[in-house]
């Protein structure tokens, strides 16, 4: 016979037609870095086709802007919502909800429109703001519970914070730093932060989910292959010339082995886990290809894209829907609207990547397919979850 705790009898139901956008920092986070995904490449592949030239413009060079929103932008809201959720469960302490929560993403809009529409010193002061409010109540929960084993992911969102501010201090000439080498190290930043909170949970996704599963893991093994790989990403940002790709070369390695050996092969029936292992094997495709572009074999774009999109993208979109689904009280499966999702971002991709390294005379072909595929994957994402994440848990529990 089941006990049922006296706090399961008295606690109080939430309909589940409550508006619930803020009871939790995935959901507001996950729908708005979804709408802005979806919305902001589309935009900027007209852009930089003179589609929309006259008709869309912004004060920064297209290129900056478009990196800039999908690392500062795109990416950071999902990592914050990400945290300010798995926060709550790593310290026991109750994260950003209600009027703060939704401060904090009225701070995230605000930042977008800034970044749009306007130049100067407040944009930077409006758009940098962000992060590190956001690092400050991350930290602030790790120290209060002493969880000093995630400290470091602390530090990290704090350093992603200086990194925006970096660039704004750059383009503002105030910083005499080239502003894209920043946002390649905030790159570096994020697949380094990927690499690490994956080898956490995607190993233990493919145990829990699939009864008899073979893996081979070795902490010392992970840590070599992650400090590797942050060696070569911080080597490449930073242009430390050709002989840096052969330690780009050995993390690529390291990390086949790493990611094979969590049984990938195994995941090819289930979607939602499939998504993620194929999402991390683009970092080490994507470091052979800095490789062979410090190499002068081909153009960096290619492995810049196999990482912000490939693995940035893939791990987005595979988490998001996991996070979303656990957390509001439904099946773990991915269903056909999913895995069409997972499909149309590896798909972008693999032809923004291809026509890059292998058919030039196609790549502006490709720029508009891959932003036709990515828009796609994350209006489907919108639609399916908009209210999941808008109403209150099925099983009416609070988050």
């Amino acid at each position: 016979m089941a006990f049922i705790s006296i706090d399961e009898l008295t606690a109080k139901r939430i309909p589940p037609e409550t508006f619930s956008l803020f009871a939790l920092g995935f959901r507001p986070f996950f729908l708005l870095a979804a709408l802005f995904g979806a919305l902001a490449v589309p935009v900027w592949a007209l852009v930089w086709a003179l589609v929309l030239a006259g008709v869309v413009s912004t004060p920064l060079p297209g290129l900056w802007w478009h990196a800039h929103e999908m690392i500062f932008g795109f990416a950071a809201a999902v990592i914050v919502g990400f945290l300010f959720t798995a926060g709550k469960a790593w310290t026991g302490q109750q994260t950003p909800t209600g009027q703060l929560l939704a401060a904090l993403a009225a701070l995230w809009i605000a930042g977008r429109l800034a970044m749009a529409l306007g130049d100067g010193v407040w944009v930077a002061l409006v758009d940098a703001a962000f992060l590190p409010v956001c690092a400050a109540i991350f930290v602030g929960l790790l120290v209060r519970s002493r969880n000093k084993v995630n400290y470091f992911i602390g530090g990290l969102l704090s350093v992603l914070g200086l990194l925006n501010l970096g660039f704004h201090l750059a383009r503002l000439h105030v910083l005499a730093v080239d502003p894209l080498s920043v946002l390649h190290f905030a790159l570096c930043l994020i697949v380094l932060l990927e690499t690490i909170i994956a080898g956490r949970v995607v190993p233990m996704f493919t145990l829990s989910a699939i009864r008899g599963v073979r893996q081979w893991r070795n902490k010392a093994f992970d840590y070599a292959a992650i400090a590797c790989t942050g060696v070569a990403l911080v080597l490449w940002a930073g242009d430390a010339g050709p002989w840096a790709a052969a330690v780009a070369v050995l993390a690529a390695l390291l990390q086949i082995a790493r990611t094979l050996g969590w049984n990938t092969w195994a995941t090819r029936k289930n979607p939602l886990l499939w998504v993620l292992h194929v999402s991390h094997l683009w970092i080490p495709l994507g470091l052979l290809l800095l490789a062979a572009a410090q190499w002068q074999l081909l153009p960096r774009s290619a492995g810049i894209h196999a990482l912000a999109i490939g693995a940035t993208g893939g791990l987005i979109i595979g988490m998001i829907t996991r996070t979303a689904l656990g957390h509001t009280g439904r099946w773990l499966v991915a269903g056909p609207v999913e895995t069409i999702a997972y499909a149309l971002v590896h798909l972008a991709a693999l032809t923004r990547v291809l026509t890059i390294a292998a058919i030039p005379a196609a790549a502006s072909g490709g720029v508009h397919l891959a932003a036709t595929l990515w828009a796609l994957a994350f209006l489907l994402y919108f639609w399916r979850y908009r209210p999941f994440l808008t109403r209150a848990r099925l099983d009416g529990k609070p988050g």
